[in-house]
């Protein structure tokens, strides 16, 4: 990552300019954290310093800085329920700034369900440090020990009655020293915030007209762009004669450098009939390079070049004569398809470049934008706005790209740049096809004995940072070519992301045969390789149930010992009523348990689906979850999240492939590329969270989508007897499956 240009105007001199003065203040001697080789909690551990993260300034206002991004997982809402806890504060009394290169401190991306565990962490240590300098500096203006006093209201109280403002408080106090790795923090039974279901502070704007999205930012002089895209991914712009477009009401500029093709106009619709114009008068050249779609599997196999072993343990080798299981699975490639297009806005003046973008990670966008353009990176300022529609890596990033480029050509103008549907769906980064097989012994007990499983996948993440990330420097004339990927197997997980199942199983050997080729475009969608892998694992655990003759949610529990997981477990069966079997004729019922990346929340999932055995439709009708996320902030945050994953993960396992022909992507609109509607929906969803009262902060955004895919293909072979191996699952497939 990059570090801020310290030459550049900075928060802290910003502070003093508004009379938040800086004055030292230690306890006894102070020693760096880092200094003493102790880890900091959360995100401090990069950014060490309290004023980093909080301000106070001499008005008493309150401001709290993250590097994180709202994505639409609420993640202000929970970030500033936080603060407002360690501050003692009413969650209004807050100011939250998100990620933007010249306020806040680098945090990477807002991925991995990672943001309360490192950000939420942080903030809540900071805040904390914070309060107790404020008690201790209160305690000195007033004479009294600091453990006589409270804090409230923005102000510290004193036992004779006499208080003190937070402002008055904070012109004594220098937040510029490290944090502490043993801030005190408030305990449960004092809590008066957190653990409360707070509104969603970024939803009023949404569902009332406001600017709430990267698209609704309306700036002074804004002209608008639209990009030509390329038809195909191997397409070449032979030529194009602009004359005619160039002579449009409203255009002020058509771009070209490459395969780069854009035209810039006074207004938007001027800017769309301009593009659709210049769309037909370029000529390109094309050149078959997709694969063969319909043998996806032979595919992935023959674009293996690497081997690497993600976990092993025993003897993996079942033993000769052994009977061993087999099974396979396949995902297909699918997009992020958020409903509201890539948009961004870019301007170019004498300070520099200002984008804004609905990028997951404001530095990493603009170290790869400041090398494609070739501007030096402290002149290139990123602030995030958030976009309608998200789910990992998808067109942010690139847009923000294409109006950067263009806003440097219209210097003194900002440039809006919003995709079309069609460009969005072809172009967008997609999520990884997939193919995993395993295998597993039983004993005479029912208890798994060898356990193998090997995953075909690419990396699982192309996020900027270098400019060969962005489709614009691809396709300008010096283009920049995308880093080579990388085989990298890490605790978290890429495509081998919940490979390692979290049972206890003797004999283990799990491979991850890398696929450095892509031949499609490919990047992060929401859980990465947990999806697919969650689906194999969690269906293979039920077929081997059935070989074994146990109820698959106690076949489950006969393999796992982690106490926190059997808790989620239990608790989903006995919620959903796992002990009463009686379901209507067309019914049945799945099972499914993963705890996220093997290190944040435990999550499992009970269903009932609907299989409407003339026309293989399924639908889910009810849903039951239990999920365990650490200590509690928002819980209805976690509901929404969990019932979104759910809905989510749904539309996935019933609807979603990208499709393609040897040249061109083929599902460039909802048609093409069908997602769940609001009629296919779940008719009930419940979500029970275990209360973890002390336990850190567990990542909860992604939990749900590796249950969910396993729980509907199990209820689905529960209900028909059909056993489903390959994603989506479609009418047809479902037909097919049970004719067999």
């Amino acid at each position: 990552m990059t570090n801020v240009d310290r030459s550049a105007l900075t928060r802290r001199s910003l502070f003093v300019g508004a009379g938040a003065l800086v004055v030292s203040f230690a306890i006894a001697r102070h020693v760096p954290a880092q200094e003493a080789g102790v880890a900091l909690p959360g995100s401090l551990d990069d950014a060490p310093f309290l004023d980093s993260w909080i301000r106070v300034d001499a008005s008493g206002e309150i401001t709290v800085f993250t590097g994180k991004a709202e994505l639409g997982q609420g993640i202000k809402t929970a970030l500033i329920q936080v603060a407002a806890e360690e501050l003692e504060v009413t969650p209004d009394e807050i100011h939250l700034v998100t990620a933007d290169t010249a306020r806040t401190p680098d945090e990477g991306f807002t991925a991995g369900s990672q943001s309360m565990q490192n950000s939420g962490t942080a903030i809540r240590n900071a805040a904390a440090h914070v309060r107790a300098l404020l008690l201790e500096q209160a305690a000195q203006q007033i004479g009294a020990s600091a453990g006589t006093l409270r804090a409230e209201g923005k102000a510290v109280h004193g036992p004779d009655g006499r208080s003190i403002g937070y402002g008055d408080l904070a012109s004594a106090i220098n937040l510029h020293v490290e944090a502490q790795p043993n801030a005190p923090l408030k305990q449960q039974g004092s809590f008066k915030v957190m653990g409360q279901s707070l509104s969603r502070v970024d939803i009023p704007a949404k569902v009332t007209g406001g600017q709430a999205y990267v698209h609704d930012l309306r700036l002074e002089g804004m002209l608008h762009a639209r990009v030509v895209r390329p038809p195909s991914p191997a397409a070449r712009l032979v030529s194009v004669d602009a004359s005619a477009v160039q002579a449009m009401p409203g255009v002020v500029s058509v771009a070209r450098d490459g395969n780069f093709l854009a035209v810039v106009a006074q207004g938007e619709f001027q800017a769309v009939k301009a593009m659709r114009a210049l769309a037909a008068a370029a000529q390109w050249e094309e050149r078959a390079m997709l694969p063969d779609r319909a043998d996806l599997p032979a595919v992935l196999r023959s674009l293996e070049r690497e081997v690497g072993t993600v976990a092993e343990e025993g003897s993996p080798t079942p033993p000769s004569g052994a009977q061993v299981f087999r099974a396979r699975f396949t995902r297909p490639y699918q997009i992020h398809g958020s409903i509201g297009p890539s948009c961004a806005v870019a301007l170019m003046n004498e300070d520099g470049l200002t984008i804004w973008s609905h990028t997951q990670g404001v530095y990493p966008d603009r170290e790869a934008i400041a090398e494609f353009l070739g501007m030096p990176i402290e002149r290139v300022h990123v602030i995030h706005a958030e976009g309608a529609g998200c789910y990992g890596h998808n067109g942010a990033d690139d847009a923000a790209a294409d109006a950067a480029f263009i806003a440097r050509a219209v210097p003194g103008r900002p440039v809006r740049v919003q995709w079309m549907r069609e460009q969005e769906h072809a172009w967008e980064p997609y999520g990884p096809a997939m193919l995993a097989e395993v295998e597993a012994t039983l004993d005479q007990s029912g208890r798994i004995t060898h356990w193998n499983y090997d995953l075909w996948s690419n990396t699982h993440s192309t996020r900027p940072g270098g400019a060969g990330a962005l489709l614009a420097a691809r396709h300008v004339g010096e283009s920049f070519a995308p880093p080579a990927a990388q085989l990298r197997i890490t605790p978290s997980g890429n495509g081998d992301r919940n490979a390692n199942p979290l049972y206890a199983f003797s004999n283990r050997r799990v491979l991850w045969h890398f696929l450095p080729d892509m031949p499609v475009r490919v990047s992060a969608l929401r859980a990465l390789g947990a999806y697919a892998n969650v689906f194999a694992l969690e269906s293979f655990m039920d077929d081997l149930a059935l070989e074994a003759r146990v109820d698959p949610v106690e076949f489950r529990l006969r393999h796992m010992e982690e106490p926190r997981a059997r808790a989620v477990i239990e608790t989903a069966a006995e919620r959903f009523g796992w002990a009463d079997g009686s379901l209507p004729a067309g019914q049945g019922r799945g099972f499914a348990f993963a705890r996220y990346k093997n290190l944040a929340a435990y999550m499992a999932l009970a269903l009932t689906v609907e299989v409407d055995r003339s026309t293989g439709r399924v639908r889910v009708v009810r849903a039951v979850a239990a999920i365990d996320s650490g200590e509690i902030v928002n819980p209805d945050g976690i509901r929404n999240q969990t019932e979104g994953g759910i809905v989510q993960a749904t539309s996935w396992t019933l609807y979603e492939q990208a499709t393609f022909d040897d040249t061109r992507i083929t599902s460039v609109d909802w048609a093409s590329y069908p997602i769940l509607r609001f009629a296919s929906a779940p008719e009930n969803v419940a979500v029970h969270i275990m209360d973890r009262p002390g336990q850190p902060f567990l990542g909860t955004g992604e939990a749900a989508h590796g249950p969910t895919v396993a729980a509907i293909r199990n209820a689905i072979l529960n209900a028909t007897g059909a056993k489903l191996y390959d994603l989506p699952f479609t009418r047809d497939r479902v037909q097919a499956a049970m004719a067999l």
